[in-house]
């Protein structure tokens, strides 16, 4: 381990990172990144070794830019509602280089949420339906066990 991925705000401080002048360049180290979303380095590691993120190397050590910080930002999120890589390396790659590709990005963020909530409603009726049958089962082996114990 070198320098910045030990201590990544210091590294990327003494890079010029985080002041007011350069905020559109503002740098992360390895570390920034993994503690404040919460991921280890190994899952930054599997990103950049997907080409989800593409970070810079400073004398070997990962600088990860804004738009890495993004780009994990959504990854995770698109992560937490059960999206693929496959689909997230799509959504990210639609993007294009200045954005031309956001419509595209809705469209799918639209079909693709259209479709995750369409399959958690059936799941949804279906756990409610198993709940109402075991509610049943419940009460009536309740009664059942009442009268046999009043019965004696």
């Amino acid at each position: 381990m070198n320098w910045l991925e030990q201590d990544g705000a210091s590294a990327a401080a003494s890079l010029g990172a985080r002041t007011p002048a350069n905020a559109s360049q503002e740098l992360f180290g390895i570390n920034d990144l993994a503690e404040e979303f919460g991921v280890t380095q190994r899952t930054l590691r599997f990103y950049e070794n997907k080409r989800l993120i593409e970070p810079q190397r400073v004398n070997g050590a990962r600088v990860y830019t804004r738009r890495d910080r993004a780009r994990l930002a959504l990854i995770l999120r698109a992560r937490a509602i059960g999206s693929t890589l496959a689909e997230i390396s799509t959504y990210l790659d639609m993007y294009g280089e200045r954005g031309e590709g956001r419509v595209d990005q809705l469209e799918f963020v639209i079909r693709r949420t259209g479709e995750a909530i369409a399959e958690l409603e059936k799941r949804k009726r279906l756990i409610d339906q198993t709940l109402s049958e075991l509610k049943l089962v419940n009460r009536e082996s309740a009664r059942e066990l009442a009268r046999r114990k009043a019965a004696g």
